[in-house]
Parts: C-alpha cells; structure tokens; sequence
C-alpha cells in the first residue's frame, strides 16, 4: 500500500528519535512498503530491524519476525515496547497462561510485531493460527542460518520454506549481516523469494579498530589491556570450554568481573551468565563461539579473540558484536602459529577429505589475515568482494603504527641452515621449539641424544632470545619458506622457496608482530560516530541509565544507547525540547525519562 513519505518520516522520529535514516535503510522501508519480496545484507549495527519495524506501524496487520535465539526476543520486544510500539514473542520460556494471554491480544490485533523462533513453525497449529492473525509480512532474521554454505546453519530454519508453500501471497523479507555470495543466492533460493529487491550494503565497520598482538604472557597480557579500559564492557573469545572457564577464573582472580560462557554450561547457567552481562552486572563474558549471535547490546566496547577464529567470516561476524551503536570499539586477536598447529591437527582428524580441504583453505586465509603487514581493513572487506579505496584507514594497527620493514637475511640463514641440517644429520625433522635450542645452545636431553651440540648450527644464535627466533619463524612460515607438518607433531621442514632462499641468499624481508598489546587511550577510526563529551556527565548519566533499567528490568541499552548518552553528554541539553532533537530521543521515552536525565546532567554540571 502507498504510504506517503512524510507519514514515514514522522513514524521515524516519534517512535525511533532519528531524524534521517541509515544507508540503504529508506530504499528497503520503500520496497517492503510497496510489498515486494526483499533481501537484505548489512553489517551488524547497520539498523536491519528497523527496516520492518517501520513499516509494521505504517501499515494494517501485523508482522511476524522469525528470530533464532528465544533468549534475546525478551530484550527485542522490551526494546520496542519502551518506545511505544506494541510487539510480544511467543517461545518455550512463557507459561501457559502467558501464552493465552498474548494468543488472545493477537486474535484481538492488538500486536503489530510478533517474534516467534523458528522451532514453533514445527507445532501444527501454529500455521493456522498465523492465517487468522492478519499477517502483512515475514521477516526473517540472521537468514544465512537457512543456508548449508553460511557459517551458521540451523536445519529448522529450513521450515521456513513451508511457510511460503502456505501463504504464497505474503511478502517475504530476509535480512543478515554476513553472507558470501553463495550464501546470499541459496537464502534467496531457498526462501523461494520472487524477484526480490536486492539490498547489499557496505561490509565496513568504521567505527571499529582492528589489531593483532602476539600470544605471549596471554593473561597477563589481556589483564593489562582490559584495566587500561576499566569503564568498558566486551566479549573474550576462545577456542574451547575448558579456556573459557580457566580464562573467566583469571580475569576474576585479578580483579575484572568476568563469567564463562559455553555449551558445556547447562541451559539456566548459560542464560543467567548472559542476562548478566547485557544487564551490565559483569563487564567481560568468556565465551565460545556459542555466545553471541544477535546479541542486541549494543554497548559492547570491544571484542577480544584469546585464540584464533577458523574463518575470516567467523571473524568478521564476531567482531561485529562490538559497537553497534556506532561508538568507537576495538577488536584484539592474540596471535602465535601454534594456535595454526592446534586447528590444523582437528583439520587432520576431519573424516572427509572435502571437509579437510575446506577447513584448510579456511585457516589459511584466516592466517593470511593475523600476519599481514596491509590495511586490516582492506583485507577484511576484500573477502566480502568490497573494495577499499583509502591509502590508509586509520582504524588498523598497520595503518595506524605500521611497522618499518627489517632485512632479516642473516638470521633467516641461520635458522633455514639449522633446520636443514637436523634433518640431515638424523633423517627426521623436529619442532621448531627444538631448532629454537640448537641455535641457542641449549643443554638439555634432546640435544645430548641427538648428539645436535655438534652441528655447526648449534649455539650460533645466542646473540637473539627465544622469542626473536620464535617470532621470525612465524614470518618465514608466513613467507612460505617454512612448512609445519600438524600430522607429524608439528615437525618443520623447507620449502622449495625456503631451500632456494638458503642456497641462493635470496634477501628476507620481515616485519615482526608487536611485542605486546596496545594498552593506550583508543582512537576514533575516521567515520566513527562519536566526539568530545563531558565524562563526567556521562558517567552520571549511565548510573541513571542503568538505575532506570533495573526499575524496569530491562538491560540498560534499551533506555539509551551510549552514543545518544554521549550526544545528551555533549549537547548538554536543558529543556525538553532540545533533549527531544538529539538522535534517539523518541515520543514516548522522552515522556517516560526526560526529566529525570535533563535533571541528572544539570546536577553533574554542578
């Protein structure tokens, strides 16, 4: 049905507080109110949502949003109902009698958005309850979940597909924040979407900061970093649940409120641990890769990869948790190769061999990623076919402090010979910690039985440390010049470019990675939406905040989001209507707590 463009624009401002919309969300709202089938791509925190929450007040009916997580829905139709706009869920976690409750409002019309999980599309009733509720639209949320290809499939997503069969004249609009193009095509198909409007926006966070450290004193490492942002909140992710435990232990131990988040964890601990890290009672949740999708906080501060992800689209989606209000955020990946090693033994136990090829593609590229001397940025958004076109982003560690090249011919001499005459001398390789002692002249049981005191390598590296070796050895692993056998215990060998580079001198060029974790004062990539504020307000005004939340017991971003408590905090606004014109201050939220926010910065004004 036509809508005229004020009426959207209004709906906008009243019930959402912004003045203008997002890229491309204006040409969806346009195409799903005109009814046609849409696919949607944008990057987390790029307002998906409201692309048919919009039209859902603009339009008769109601809309039903199928969301993968029931934990989350809760928080969603806070969110909504504390801007004014009638929304409930229906999932296993209400009781009977709330579900009659909310089944007798949408007899009524009395809900204009319904999120339900994709498991209830499986209850036989449900469909025919769907045909007498008045549906306008369905909207389906993290759609690459349908897809085999994507990163994240969920087979009851595939029951999706009966809801078209059943109601084949009820647009359908599928949305998600990270899709290869083969995944967007087999969303696409297996929606049955019929000639949708396609809608594909730029994957570039420009608010977040991308860096890589080295994984060395990792604990103790991350601690420094996590105390030199003490007011910040965020994800730590680990490859296991065992590292989530014993990381969440240590974080608490020194002092940081921390909580483990895993699949071992049975159903109520999970669900607690995260209530209480979207409620802000605790500032960092230790998780696997299990924790996190479609995680509506949108104050996340930063996101932390203690070990690294199998994939740059993994990756990608993970950090994009971070920052979704648009404030500056940082993403730390802790890198060392043998975390390489650890992936490319489980690559090895994998039954098929097209699933071991897959893995491994997988890890090389994401490999490729930790140890590049490039724009972070650039590399991120070439997997996704986007192209960057600044020299310098300034939001990634090598454009922000990029590291000046070093001729490392020499020691690469050294340990390429070192390597090459073990094998030699016993017929077999070894580890690379093993080489590491020859060149040091260690002493110690391996090298007596191996009789390696007596290669002409051993002892010629004593005027480097450990690490130094270490760390080249991962450059010449990165250059190719090196190989690691996972399936032989790790055991190094030449490559042919490592052997030519031996016998011909060929000059090694190398850039190490920095010695520890940046812990000074973060920096606004450019494009980030943020600028000086008063602190000191601002800290005022996320007590009240979070005083205003546990009065409704509703996490604390669905009063404000940081960034509008950033704009109240530099605006300094002291009338009513000057709070209604900053972006994010809706009708019925500056009716509910406008007083008592424009009273708490007059009070931290002093």
């Amino acid at each position: 049905m036509a809508v005229d463009a004020g009426a959207v624009t209004g709906a906008l401002k009243r019930y959402f507080g912004f003045d203008a919309f997002r890229p491309l969300q204006e040409a969806i709202v346009a195409d799903v109110l005109a009814g046609r089938d849409v696919f949607a791509l944008l990057p987390t925190g790029g307002g998906k949502s409201l692309c048919y929450q919009l039209p859902a007040l603009l339009t008769p009916g109601l809309t039903v949003v199928i969301s993968p997580l029931i934990a989350l829905m809760k928080d969603q139709v806070d969110a909504l109902t504390t801007a004014g706009i009638p929304a409930t869920y229906l999932n296993s976690s209400l009781e009977y009698d709330d579900v009659r409750e909310r089944v007798d409002g949408l007899r009524r019309g009395a809900y204009r958005l319904l999120y339900v999980a994709p498991e209830r599309l499986t209850i036989g009733s449900f469909a025919a309850d769907l045909e007498r509720w008045n549906v306008t639209r369905f909207a389906v949320d993290e759609a690459h979940c349908i897809s085999e290809w994507g990163h994240d499939f969920r087979p009851d997503y595939r029951r999706i597909a009966e809801l078209r069969e059943r109601f084949p004249a009820i647009p359908f609009l599928a949305f998600t924040a990270t899709a290869t193009d083969r995944v967007r095509a087999d969303i696409m198909e297996r929606l049955a979407l019929r000639d949708p409007a396609v809608h594909v926006g730029s994957f570039n966070r420009a608010n977040l900061t991308y860096r890589v450290t080295r994984k060395r004193r990792g604990p103790e490492a991350l601690v420094a970093w996590l105390n030199a942002r003490p007011d910040d909140a965020g994800i730590v992710y680990v490859a296991s649940r065992a590292s989530a435990d014993d990381l969440a232990a240590r974080l608490a131990a020194a002092g940081i409120a921390a909580l483990p988040y895993h699949a071992g964890l049975d159903a109520a601990t999970r669900s607690r641990h995260q209530e209480r890290f979207i409620r802000d009672q605790v500032r960092v949740i230790c998780a696997t890769v299990a924790f996190g999708m479609g995680i509506d906080k949108s104050n996340v501060r930063f996101v932390v990869h203690y070990d690294l992800p199998k994939s740059i689209e993994g990756y990608y989606q993970e950090t994009g948790r971070a920052g979704r209000d648009g404030v500056p955020a940082d993403c730390l990946l802790f890198f060392n190769h043998g975390d390489v090693a650890k992936f490319e033994r489980f690559i090895a136990e994998k039954e098929s061999e097209g699933e071991r090829a897959v893995a491994r593609a997988q890890l090389e590229r994401m490999t490729r990623y930790a140890y590049s001397n490039d724009c972070r940025r650039r590399d991120l958004l070439a997997y996704f076919g986007e192209t960057y076109s600044e020299l310098n982003c300034g939001g990634c560690d090598n454009c922000l402090e990029p590291r000046p090249a070093v001729d490392a011919t020499l020691d690469a001499q050294k340990l390429l010979s070192c390597i090459e005459r073990i094998r030699r001398a016993n017929g077999f390789g070894v580890g690379i910690t093993h080489v590491i002692d020859v060149l040091l002249g260690a002493e110690n049981e391996k090298i007596w039985r191996w009789n390696h005191e007596r290669l002409t390598t051993y002892g010629i590296g004593k005027d480097r440390s450990r690490t130094a070796w270490r760390s080249l050895a991962d450059e010449l692993a990165r250059l190719g010049l090196i190989a690691v056998d996972a399936a032989q215990y790790n055991t190094v060998s030449l490559t042919p470019g490592g052997r030519a580079a031996l016998t011909e001198r060929t000059p090694v060029i190398v850039r190490e990675l920095p010695a520890a974790a940046e812990k000074g004062r973060k920096r606004a990539p450019s494009g980030a939406v943020d600028g000086p504020y008063d602190a000191g307000v601002f800290r005022a005004l996320r007590d009240l905040r979070k005083e205003l939340a546990d009065e409704r017991d509703v996490p604390a971003y669905v009063v404000f989001s940081d960034a509008v408590l950033r704009a109240m905090a530099r605006e300094l606004p002291r009338t009513p209507a000057q709070l209604r014109a900053i972006s994010g201050v809706g009708e019925k939220k500056l009716a509910d707590f406008g007083a008592r926010f424009l009273d708490a910065i007059e009070s931290a004004r002093g």
